[in-house]
């Protein structure tokens, strides 16, 4: 044991040395930076709470009622995913300083270039607060939120961004920063009206839309990423495979919940419809049945109006042909239509709840 964590204390020692020699200088006391630990410890912690402590804990607890917290947090996620995009946009890609075809990493202390460096060193910590979307889910017993492409998502993120921030902060690679913090502006605006309540929810259809915009935002990443490979360009062929490959396996899990949910949902919906035509059809061969039968009824009422002169030994038959003629009646009046039609649309709705 002794040996094996000696071994351990070098290989720690070994990833320091390597650290201060190809990282940033200029992040390096920065806070969270010295090291890849404490970014990994909170990501593994992350996981931990929302994926067995927190549900442990809220076990035999009543969900949570966050409306006015929601409300505040996804606000201020709308004004801070803004401003990231906002610095990440005027330090470089909106500017035209930036160059979409290949942009090497500034090193410089020009305060341009400083202001991209603390852009990206914001946009690591806003992964962070991230965290918060599924401890509200857990806190609010939304287990189905809180998915695996949900929780590798959010988990991931921080320690991506930290060898980002670390070794590139700036460069070819804030572009996935950029296009992140847009659709996470999008994004919050649609949780934001969410949880504004019942009476916003005829503004929200745009829903699967969004799911669209980050599987294209994934899309336009992998794109931007790997031209890199075809071209000469003075930037770490390392972080094009790893900003790369993150936005094809992020598209590949969008697109796996994309087709799960409203493929479904579209299948359940033409299922529906079938339904409700069939019901349709048969309502309408019971309303021609009925119609047929009434005829017949109202044949037997003319045949008993006609023998009402008979001798009272015919009595009888006349009862009986008075039946069908109140049934003719209750037919003609269309009362029985009416029944079969409230029973239809009753065992409908019931079919759609």
């Amino acid at each position: 044991k002794p040996h094996k964590m000696a071994l351990i204390m070098k290989y720690i020692d070994s990833m320091h040395h390597y650290m201060d020699k190809f990282g940033d200088p200029r992040t390096k006391d920065w806070p969270l930076m010295s090291s890849p630990l404490p970014t990994l410890a909170l990501c593994l912690g992350y996981v931990y709470l929302v994926k067995v402590l927190g549900p442990r804990l809220m076990e035999n607890r009543k969900p949570f009622q966050l409306k006015n917290t929601l409300i505040v947090y996804n606000f201020i996620q709308v004004v801070f995913s803004a401003w990231l995009f906002y610095e990440i946009g005027v330090s470089g890609w909106l500017t035209g300083h930036y160059n979409f075809r290949c942009q090497p990493v500034d090193y410089s202390n020009h305060p341009k270039t400083l202001r991209m460096v603390h852009a990206c060193w914001w946009y690591y910590f806003s992964k962070f607060t991230e965290f918060f979307d599924t401890f509200f889910f857990v806190l609010r017993k939304k287990s189905s939120q809180v998915s695996t492409l949900h929780v590798i998502h959010h988990g991931c993120m921080p320690m991506s961004v930290w060898f980002g921030v670390k070794f590139t902060p700036g460069g070819h690679s804030t572009f996935f920063g950029l296009l992140n913090t847009f659709v996470h502006i999008v994004m919050y605006t649609y949780y934001l009206f969410t949880a504004l309540g019942p009476q916003f929810q005829k503004y929200l259809w745009w829903k699967k839309y969004l799911t669209a915009l980050q599987m294209v935002q994934f899309v336009l990443i992998m794109v931007h990423a790997f031209q890199l490979l075809f071209i000469d360009c003075n930037y770490p062929k390392a972080f094009v495979w790893w900003i790369g490959m993150h936005a094809v396996m992020f598209f590949f899990l969008f697109n796996e919940f994309y087709q799960s949910t409203y493929k479904a949902q579209k299948l359940k919906r033409e299922a529906a419809n079938k339904k409700r035509e069939a019901d349709a059809l048969l309502l309408k061969q019971q309303q021609q049945q009925q119609l047929q039968n009434g005829g017949t009824h109202t044949a037997n009422g003319s045949a008993t109006a006609a023998s009402s002169a008979a001798p009272a030994t015919n009595g009888s038959v006349s009862v009986g042909n008075g039946t069908g003629n109140k049934a003719a009646d209750y037919y003609v009046r269309g009362d029985l239509p009416a029944e079969i039609e409230l029973t239809h649309r009753s065992n409908t709705a019931g079919s759609v709840q």
